[in-house]
């Protein structure tokens, strides 16, 4: 049973056209799910809808099977956490208070926060670099510094779904790279990370799975190399894109960059062209210890029906193992496995096609 659900959902604001078209998404423990699309295609209203802050017109939201709106909020805000983006704060409460707001759901309403609370709520400031805005009020720091404070409230409630609307908006590189770390990390601890994104890339470097949101009302989810093709950024965003890799030291990793505007409506939603044809391919694996044994054993067990070799060779020395396998498949399903292990952090990955 999936944790997170959504089952046909639509939506229209009173007197408005139908934003939200027969919404279907799933996400487990320990996936990363993005949501893209432009402006005005409803990224922050899908996210709102989910978590019952504004109700599907049909359709319905499920945690672990159960509808979310039978579920009393005291329960449902337990197990997930929301970050919306970041506004113009004029509260006088400080950062560190912020983020302790984060434990309000684990604590009684008559009860004051523990040194157990007070802890967390350090650790997860000092986790996301922000310990030195811990007595600045919150009106007196910069709209990416209240990113990060709101990023760190939700953390420290730690819950089992974690929601994010765009929160990379107002964040330098660096930042950026912060918060994205940090959903990997989590993910791999079984946290649900959903987040929406006006960045393709960082869907393809860190989501599993994707839901592309177009402006009439058409969507499309899946696996991530499935949706977030150069086709369908074609058609949600209006723009010709090309995907390409960028080699690293340890890593391959996918970047999209923009290269002219179209008008958006030259093609339907389609998965990339020719991921039925058969090709080998080698994929090569360096752990830097056996923490992710285990997240990459059940990759290649989920793909075993593409495996045709696989070695194992333990490096002593460094204590480092490298895991080499060979490939045949449709390409589809050999870009999916390679794209589900570069989602696993402490880990280097390169795949080699035909």
């Amino acid at each position: 049973m999936n944790l997170l659900r959504i089952e046909n959902g639509s939506f229209a604001y009173k007197g408005g056209p139908q934003i939200l078209k027969d919404i279907n998404i799933e996400a487990e423990p320990g996936e990363i799910l993005a949501v893209l699309g432009p402006n005005g295609a409803g990224k922050t209203t899908l996210l709102r809808c989910m978590m019952d802050m504004l109700h599907w017109q049909s359709g319905r939201s499920l945690l672990d099977g159960e509808d979310i709106r039978n579920i009393p909020a005291s329960k449902l805000w337990r197990r997930m956490a929301y970050v919306p983006q970041a506004r113009s704060a004029a509260v006088s409460y400080t950062a560190f208070q912020t983020v302790l707001l984060g434990r309000s759901s684990r604590i009684g309403a008559f009860s004051a926060p523990s040194a157990e609370d007070m802890k967390a709520a350090e650790q997860v400031m000092e986790r996301l670099g922000i310990s030195y805005l811990a007595d600045k009020p919150c009106y007196a720091i910069s709209g990416g510094e209240l990113q990060m404070v709101l990023i760190a409230r939700a953390m420290a409630a730690e819950p089992e779904i974690l929601v994010l609307d765009e929160p990379e908006s107002n964040l330098d590189f660096k930042n950026q790279l912060i918060v994205l770390d940090t959903m990997t990390a989590l993910a791999a601890e079984g946290v649900a990370c959903v987040f929406n994104t006006h960045y393709p890339a960082h869907a393809l470097q860190r989501a599993g799975k994707s839901l592309m949101l177009s402006k009439d009302g058409r969507s499309i989810f899946g696996d991530t190399t499935g949706v977030v093709t150069e086709d369908n950024i074609r058609h949600a965003f209006g723009v010709e894109a090309l995907i390409g890799e960028v080699e690293t030291r340890r890593n391959t990793m996918k970047n999209v960059v923009a290269v002219g505007i179209t008008g958006g409506n030259e093609s339907s939603p389609d998965p990339a062209p020719h991921r039925d044809e058969t090709i080998l391919a080698s994929i090569t694996v360096i752990m830097r210890s056996n923490e992710r044994a285990d997240l990459i054993n059940k990759a290649f067990r989920e793909y075993n029906h593409l495996l045709i070799g696989r070695m194992g060779l333990p490096h002593r020395r460094s204590e480092k193992y490298i895991i080499s396998v060979m490939l045949e498949g449709p390409a589809g399903d050999i870009d999916a496995l390679s794209h589900r292990l570069s989602l696993i952090p402490d880990i280097s990955v390169k795949t080699t096609y035909e």
